[in-house]
């Protein structure tokens, strides 16, 4: 059975639900279009696959938690949400890697090594084979920034091939298949500022606190912090690499902002680790195997970059070239994961709230257009 299968992505309770609605009632986003997590809920228990891989709302619940506090079953609605968007990755995955690494942790742990494995002799083999381990830049060295140039976009390229294809057929299944009615074309472009506001402030996940009495709402503030650190890394890497490698003076126009991302990726890192085993929010109540795979690897990254930035600003080079090989070899298994893993959030989730808003006004034009005709009254 379906439901049986998504127990595999995380959803264990989903029979205990009654669908009395308190789910929706509490929740702070859930409104008369998109009505949440109830539907999801029912959806699921009827056993309708091809339905709920054309929805929405999954991506529009950001796991506050209200819901499962509020749930008179136990039947942990906010979780169901998130084992859902799993699953959605999976759907979205035209390769079926997402679905082998949320159904088995030691798949995915075993594709990891693999892939680290690969990398770490293929830098080895190319350092020794030109340059010297105790050079870091320039001519001779182990791994000259010109050669990690080329080697991060390539990396780069293939993630990018990955993200696009899912990211379309996300739009298939969302907009052509799961839509009963025409979206002019104008819309996408009238919506498409969404998408870069949801992106960099995922300000709705800031507002998950409405109903609270905090005026601050952390998780928001820290996920917010380890999103805008790895996208600000992520760039750094991949266009200003050469100017990042260079010194060891440090080039303070590029460094500064290497610096911040560092800060939010530790304090992201270390919040999320803690928060795994002190469960004091209600969406760490739970964690799947994809998320311990998810903050290690991360926190291995973190770790290994800032120890290999010290040991290079030091004039340590040897410690240094070998810490890069070790950093590099966490950093392509995470970047090749990240559009079958819990990473692929980062573009699902924006895109989501920009369809939403399309379908949302499309629907609110057709209805429009329904209520423009005269009635006949016999």
């Amino acid at each position: 059975m379906f439901i049986d299968e998504l127990d595999r992505f995380g959803a264990e309770d989903v029979q205990l639900c009654y669908q009395c609605g308190d789910c929706s009632t509490v929740c702070p986003h859930a409104d008369e279009v998109y009505k949440f997590p109830r539907k999801s809920m029912r959806l699921l228990q009827m056993g309708l696959e091809q339905k709920l891989e054309t929805t929405l709302e999954p991506w529009l619940c950001y796991y506050c938690g209200q819901c499962s506090e509020q749930c008179p079953r136990d039947a942990d609605p906010g979780e169901t949400m998130m084992s859902l968007r799993r699953w959605l990755i999976s759907r979205y995955d035209f390769t079926g890697i997402s679905r082998m690494f949320f159904k088995s942790r030691i798949t995915e742990v075993l594709a990891i090594i693999a892939v680290a494995l690969l990398t770490g002799a293929f830098l080895i083999y190319y350092g020794l084979s030109g340059g010297s381990i105790s050079i870091y830049d320039g001519e001779g060295a182990f791994l000259p920034s010109t050669f990690i140039h080329r080697f991060d976009l390539t990396i780069g390229a293939i993630l990018l091939v990955f993200l696009v294809l899912n990211a379309i057929h996300m739009w298939y299944l969302v907009m052509i298949k799961g839509t009963p009615f025409n979206v002019p074309w104008w819309l996408y472009l009238k919506e498409l500022y969404q998408l870069p506001w949801h992106f960099f402030t995922q300000k709705r996940y800031a507002d998950c606190e409405k109903k609270r009495e905090h005026k601050v709402y952390m998780p928001w503030l820290l996920h917010l912090g380890l999103m805008l650190g790895y996208v600000t890394m992520l760039l750094l890497v991949m266009v200003f690499i050469e100017q990042l490698q260079a010194g060891p003076a440090i080039l303070w126009r590029v460094h500064i902002f290497g610096y911040l991302a560092s800060v939010g990726l530790i304090a992201g890192t270390i919040y999320f680790i803690r928060s795994r085993f002190k469960k004091h929010y209600i969406q760490y109540k739970k964690s799947h195997g994809t998320d311990w795979v998810f903050v290690t690897l991360l926190f291995i990254i973190v770790v290994t970059g800032i120890a290999q930035h010290v040991f290079h600003r030091t004039g340590l080079y040897e410690p240094a070239n070998i810490t890069y090989v070790i950093h590099l070899m966490s950093v392509v298994p995470w970047l090749l994961r990240m559009p079958f893993s819990k990473w692929a959030h980062l573009i699902y989730r924006p895109l989501a709230m920009y369809f939403s808003a399309v379908r949302r006004e499309a629907l609110m034009r057709q209805v429009s257009i329904l209520n423009s005709y005269p009635v006949v009254v016999k």
